[in-house]
């Protein structure tokens, strides 16, 4: 049987790929959001395609961030986490945001107290609002956490996974890449697209609380990993 050509479905097909190609090429200066929210600062994140944007309010010590990340795959979540103890994932105070049963985006909160296990529960941060979204290949989640007061930087750390069973994210690729996604976000200093200089005035930094006794932090695993698979 000969093809059928359809000019019209040649064409929804290349507008989709272009569309979905400029959502993946955007750097986060030129990403905009629903709801008119604006953001003071963002950075191309330089790991798993990611980017965040972000403004801190000194005065009440909050932070509002929105995180963007193509899944590993449609199905699947992606996280942004504040550790408090380490710079890896092992101690994160996480976002995750998935795919409901129903289909409706949701952001759930996890404290990442091992790579075994990821149990949904308060995290150490109260999350004054939370929201998610999924278009363009791309998830984002919207959020505006409690922060100690006079912290001037955190370790974030950032990652996306392929699936959702019952309601919670399985086991993301232990690739480079995902070992790669963490780094320091410096509040006190304004940062468009990686470039950053020194708002006005001291900054102090807040103490970080000691890492937990009984086993190796969250970065040792990480880079014992790397050294495993002769990565560093």
């Amino acid at each position: 049987m000969a093809a059928v050509s359809s000019p019209t479905l040649i064409l929804s097909l290349s507008l989709m790929t272009i569309l979905i190609s400029q959502a993946h090429s955007l750097n986060c200066t030129s990403q905009k959001f629903t709801s008119n929210k604006l953001y003071e600062n963002c950075t191309d994140l330089p790991s798993l395609a990611s980017y965040l944007h972000w403004t801190y309010h000194p005065a009440n010590s909050t932070l509002s961030i929105a995180f963007l990340a193509p899944p590993a795959h449609s199905d699947g979540w992606i996280a942004w986490a504040i550790n408090p103890t380490g710079t890896g994932m092992v101690g994160a105070q996480s976002l995750i945001a998935f795919k409901d049963s129903n289909g409706s985006m949701s952001v759930k909160t996890y404290n990442i107290s091992s790579y075994s296990s990821i149990v949904q529960s308060k995290i150490l941060y109260d999350v004054l609002d939370s929201s998610a979204e999924n278009s363009g290949g791309l998830m984002r989640i919207f959020a505006m956490l409690a922060l100690p007061k006079n912290m001037t930087e955190l370790n974030q750390v950032w990652q996306v996974g392929s699936s959702v069973t019952k309601g919670m994210p399985n086991k993301h690729e232990f690739q480079l890449a995902n070992l790669m996604a963490k780094g320091k976000l410096e509040l006190t200093k304004a940062q468009v697209n990686g470039t950053t200089a020194p708002a006005p005035g001291p900054s102090v930094t807040a103490p970080t609380s000691p890492a937990p006794s009984g086993g190796d932090s969250g970065a040792d695993k990480d880079d014992a990993y790397l050294k495993r698979n002769k990565y560093i």
